[in-house]
């Protein structure tokens, strides 16, 4: 009888720390989710603050919110363009710097851009949800209220801080994922 005792207890005792386990399973899948919204809230964050900038045309704030990728994309276009246009001896080296210390190419730039794109459209006027999310990029699927197709924004992780794959979203013709 004793050795029925325990192994009823032993049984007992198996089942209530098995249930107990069961019961903290939703409290660890919950602090998994709230990390993940973390995660994207500065994902998010980050999409919003280089738009916002756009729209206060803060120019040097822009450049700082791109991924190294679309800076030196935007360098060769540029310098390209100048190229072609006959303008200058102007190097790689020259233009990036003129971006970095908000020039008079810089300047010139963003200014066209943004007759072309207002960012008010991305910001007050369109629908933001998150994609596929990554260790290291990400996407923000962006839905302007009169359209019919999703804008696919693309974001990377780069010293610390998620960037906006501007040129990689728009321009790019291999797959990143």
């Amino acid at each position: 009888m004793k050795f029925q005792f325990r192994q009823t207890y032993q049984i007992k005792a198996s089942a209530a720390i098995f249930c107990m386990l069961l019961n903290l399973l939703p409290g660890f899948y919950s602090i998994t989710f709230a990390a993940d919204e973390g995660d994207n809230a500065d994902i998010f964050a980050a999409a919003e603050s280089f738009f916002n900038n756009m729209r206060k045309s803060d120019y040097p704030s822009i450049w700082s919110g791109l991924t190294v990728e679309s800076r030196a994309r935007i360098v060769r276009n540029v310098h390209k363009e100048m190229r072609k246009a006959g303008i200058g001896e102007y190097t790689d080296e020259r233009i990036r710097n003129d971006f970095e210390t908000n020039g008079e190419i810089s300047n010139a730039y963003w200014r066209g851009y943004l007759v072309q794109f207002d960012p008010k459209t991305i910001l007050e006027e369109s629908r933001w949800t998150m994609g596929q999310v990554k260790k290291d990029r990400a996407e923000i699927i962006i839905r302007y209220r009169k359209s019919q197709h999703d804008a696919i924004l693309k974001m990377y992780l780069q010293e610390g801080l998620w960037k906006v794959g501007l040129e990689e979203t728009f321009y790019t013709r291999r797959s990143w994922w």
